[in-house]
């Protein structure tokens, strides 16, 4: 056979490309119609799941409202206000944090922070590794639910602490209210989200045990907030029984 000159075989023009292959050993893998490794197809499979959802959330909604009708009141009467006048549940995690510091503070700068670091979590945390598992691995699991025992004792004590020894009311006049309503109150609360981060020193955490630890913080505390609010807030916004209100009123009735 004639060797071709190098001219011939690799143009020096722009027209022809090239492209360097490896054979390796090896029986052939066929990639038609195959997707990736553990991996489930997000049509059909994912999008019925969520239809199933969807139809069954939409269901329970239906029954609930067959069930009992909205509580709704009479008119509203400027002379007289509601005791107590209580924001729609959504909301009333925010109203029980305005009875802890100054609104500032609880309505504006935490809520801020709150979804800052939810937005934040894809950033600090972008190990692919254990992606898809709920919490990643067993000892995710047991950080989070050693967390989630830890909000659901530290929260509740926190508000009846508050409630009985208020900073501002025990430091009224002796210290400016920045320090009684603000600076006290953020310190606090700081402090009780932090410390289970703190503790986990020891045990050299990766970013998402530690995005677990401070996520199951929130979002336990939002339920204890609203919890709380709504069914242990009676008149005056003081904390009862829910079996034990003054005046008539019951929470249950704004089911």
């Amino acid at each position: 056979m004639a060797q071709v000159p190098n001219k011939v075989a690799f143009p020096k023009d722009g027209a022809k490309t090239y492209s360097l292959v490896e054979l390796v050993k090896g029986a052939p893998t066929v990639m038609v119609e195959k997707g990736p490794d553990n991996t489930v197809f997000s049509f059909p499979v994912v999008a019925l799941l969520e239809l199933l959802l969807v139809l069954g959330v939409s269901a329970l909604l239906l029954l609930m409202s067959l069930a009992r009708n909205a509580p709704l009141e009479e008119f509203a009467n400027p002379t007289l206000t509601t005791d107590p006048a209580k924001a729609p549940w959504y909301f009333m995690g925010l109203q029980e944090m305005l009875e802890h510091g100054h609104p500032t503070l609880m309505a504006v700068v935490l809520p801020t922070v709150m979804v800052l670091f939810v937005m934040a979590i894809p950033y600090l945390d972008n190990d692919r590794r254990g992606s898809g598992r709920w919490f990643t691995s067993p000892r995710g699991r047991k950080l989070t639910w050693n967390t989630t025992l830890y909000a659901l004792l530290a929260m509740p004590a926190f508000i009846l602490l508050d409630n009985a020894f208020p900073p501002r009311e025990l430091l009224r006049g002796m210290a400016p209210d920045f320090i009684a309503q603000f600076a006290i109150p953020a310190v606090v609360m700081g402090l009780i989200v932090a410390a289970p981060v703190l503790a986990l020193r020891r045990q050299r955490p990766t970013m998402r045990e530690v995005m677990l630890v401070l996520f199951t913080m929130l979002f336990v505390s939002a339920i204890v907030f609203t919890v709380t609010g709504f069914f242990f807030r009676g008149p005056g916004f003081r904390l009862y029984w829910p079996w034990d209100m003054p005046g008539g009123y019951s929470p249950f009735d704004n089911l």
